[in-house]
């Protein structure tokens, strides 16, 4: 029997509370399988860490899980410590050494959920926004002087490089190769950001030359949010900039009905390292211990992590037990307009793993 080890880290706020969730669900799938098995490990980095250490993970924390399969990821984020601590000393300090430089995050409005778009949208918002994850406007380039005076400056430097943007843009490319509309929209701000965003257009030209079946078109970003509310169905894959994909598939996630559902992989596609999987919605303190955090989000994050496994049968059944559970208003948490608590919806996308053809 495969066992597949995994590196749960569940952070800070409802992290601790989805990810312990989506364990419980991992496991119970390994139970209906039958074919492999999960080794969990688990790591208490975080903000409480950070208090107790002055750090967020240890110096050798990469090093630790280095050698795990996958790593499914809660949050990270405190209202008492400064944010760019929090996401400088985990999440990026494990995506950006660990080349996970494709952020790949599907949106759909799932059964029994309510899209904000309702009728314009339909069953037709069935979309995949892929992020550039290690550089642009997330590439730590900068820095600040004079603090405190008068003539204080800050200057943060969007870099990007033509590995980076060849790379990313071949992955988007490829994925909507593999979609059934075979259909890409290249995002960008080429008439205001005249060097990068530039660069990245003209590179977009030439990998597009690699897939001839592949139908693409370019859309400013700003036009883009428009777009996504008005002609969602003309829309299939995305790719954009780590900064403008960040903005663009948290409206998204809520054009789907919520950022509760939503999930992520940051993946390293050549796998010289091991991939991180997350739901997007953040820490989310304001709910922190209430028991009413929607898991669906890194139950999805599952599945994403289940195809990288390469196991998409296990993950067709988790994904199709999502569904069957989504489908049902009683397992609507309060982000969905329900009542219902983590635990719930836990317990039943188990029973529709456990039975049927779920």
């Amino acid at each position: 029997m495969k066992t597949y080890r995994i590196a749960a880290i569940p952070g800070d706020g409802i992290g601790t509370e989805v990810v312990a969730a989506g364990v419980e669900v991992l496991q119970a799938l390994a139970r209906r399988e039958g074919r492999f098995a999960f080794q969990v490990d688990h790591f208490d980095w975080g903000s409480d860490y950070y208090k107790r250490h002055g750090r967020m993970m240890p110096a050798d924390g990469r090093e630790q899980i280095r050698h795990h399969d996958a790593i499914m990821f809660g949050s990270a984020g405190a209202p008492d410590v400064p944010d760019h601590i929090t996401l400088w000393g985990l999440r990026l300090a494990i995506c950006q050494p660990f080349d996970q430089y494709a952020n790949v995050r599907p949106t759909r409005v799932l059964p029994g959920i309510v899209s904000p778009l309702r009728g314009v949208a339909g069953p037709e918002l069935d979309w995949v926004i892929v992020r550039e994850n290690s550089e642009g406007e997330y590439a730590g380039v900068g820095g600040r002087v004079h603090q405190g005076s008068p003539l204080e400056a800050a200057t943060d430097v969007a870099m990007h490089t033509r590995k980076g943007v060849e790379r990313i843009m071949r992955f988007a490319f490829g994925l909507a190769r593999s979609r059934p509309r075979k259909l890409l929209t290249v995002v960008t701000k080429s008439n205001a950001q005249r060097h990068g965003m530039v660069m990245w257009d003209e590179i977009a030209v030439e990998i597009a030359a690699e897939f001839p079946d592949v139908t693409w078109d370019k859309m400013l970003v700003d036009a883009m949010t428009m777009r996504m509310v008005m002609r969602p169905q003309s829309i299939d894959t995305v790719v954009a900039t780590n900064l403008h994909a960040d903005i663009l598939s948290d409206l998204a996630a809520a054009l789907a009905g919520s950022l509760g559902i939503a999930p992520t992989a940051n993946l390293n596609p050549e796998r010289a390292f091991p991939s991180m999987f997350e739901p997007i919605h953040g820490s989310a303190f304001d709910i922190m211990g209430k028991g009413i955090a929607n898991p669906i989000g890194t139950f999805w994050s599952a599945v994403m992590l289940l195809d990288h496994l390469g196991e998409p049968a296990a993950g067709q059944r988790l994904m199709r037990a999502i569904e069957r559970v989504t489908a049902d208003k009683r397992f609507h948490t309060p982000d969905l307009g329900g009542s219902a608590r983590t635990v719930d919806v836990t317990a039943a996308v188990i029973r529709a793993i456990e039975v049927g053809n779920a």
